[in-house]
Order: structure tokens, then sequence, then C-alpha cells
């Protein structure tokens, strides 16, 4: 098929007009947007428990939360559990399989969890 049939049949680009938008998404800011923000006092927080590389690693989420708020949170099961942690998405990842003591101390700061 050659060049001439290829733009009668309207294959290839679109070049009409002058102004050409070149601009990425940014992705970190569109997910933002989307997320709805939920009081801490009305989520449903699950846990799960994943072995990685034959280590215990405690999930907890997910968390409809300003990014701040998730880092607070964090912060205070790193300081109380002595052990390291990270926000991922959502989820806050605890290193250890702390469940029983996470609990504890996350109903004591007012969040509610589904079992």
């Amino acid at each position: 098929m050659g060049l001439a049939e290829k733009l009668t049949l309207g294959l290839g680009a679109n070049l009409d007009g002058d102004k050409f938008d070149t601009t990425k998404e940014n992705k970190k800011t569109s997910k933002q947007k989307e997320m709805k923000i939920i009081p801490k006092n009305q989520h449903q927080l699950v846990f799960s428990l994943e072995k990685r590389n034959g280590k215990p690693v405690t999930i907890i989420g997910k968390f409809y939360v300003e990014e701040n708020l998730k880092k607070e949170v964090l912060k205070c099961l790193k300081s109380k559990l002595a052990c390291g942690g990270s926000i991922k998405d959502e989820n806050i990842e605890i290193q250890g399989d702390l469940k029983d003591k996470i609990r504890i101390i996350m109903v004591d700061n007012g969040w509610k969890f589904k079992n």
C-alpha cells in the first residue's frame, strides 16, 4: 500500500491546525485527584500478611486520606513498634508479623477495622 492510498483511507498523522499538545500527564497528581478522602473513623482497614524473601510483611490498607496523614500514621507505628515500614499506594507496609500490636495502636488513635 503506497502513501497516496494510506492518505485516502485516513491512515497516518492528522496535522490539521497549528496547535499541538505535547504535554505529559503527571501520574502522581492524577491519582491524587481521583482518590476520595474519608474521615478516619469511617475507614474499614484490612490486614494482609505477605512473605518476602522468607520474612513477614504486614500490609494495612486502604487509606483514603491525605498523604501527610498517612506519613504521620506510619511514623507513629514505626516509633511505637520499633520496626521499619513504608507507604505503597494507599497501603502501609510494616516489617514483621505485628497484626495484634498494630490493631491496638490504631484503634486507640480512632481507626476502625473490618474484622
